[in-house]
């Protein structure tokens, strides 16, 4: 390869094309799509990150956090909207109440889902949005 002056660049500065990521075993797809699921404890944000991370290196890994994501983006957004709501002194209890009842669904279906995707079985949330398609 040559630059602009007709000098060719070195081939010393260890600059590679970057290769793809390789595909997951099916030990670790199906690991990090329990992740996916798990992670609803802690809201979307480890459903969002694996679901960037790993979705082209394995297929049940795609499809499980692109299914867990779509379940925890609606609801982190209910639960911050009831945690932001408690701060308005008049429905202060219920907001918070509700914040918390919201985030324990969330979490109890996350591990629900988690423990189906440990099996090796896909895992369909019973109210879901497909936002994230």
């Amino acid at each position: 390869m040559t630059t602009q002056n007709g000098k060719q660049r070195a081939a010393a500065s260890g600059a590679r094309p970057s290769e793809p990521a390789p595909m997951l075993s099916r030990e670790e797809d199906t690991r990090w799509a329990m992740l996916s699921h798990f992670g609803a404890v802690a809201g979307c944000i480890p459903s969002l990150i694996i679901y960037l991370l790993f979705r082209e290196r394995g297929p049940f890994t795609a499809q499980e956090s692109k299914e867990a994501l779509n379940f925890t983006l609606p609801l982190t957004v209910l639960v911050l909207l009831c945690y932001g709501l408690a701060f308005i002194p008049a429905i202060a209890a219920i907001a918070g109440i509700a914040g918390v009842i919201v985030w324990a669904y969330m979490a109890i279906s996350g591990l629900i889902g988690g423990t189906e995707c440990n099996k090796g079985r896909p895992y369909r949330y019973p109210v879901n949005l497909r936002l994230v398609r």
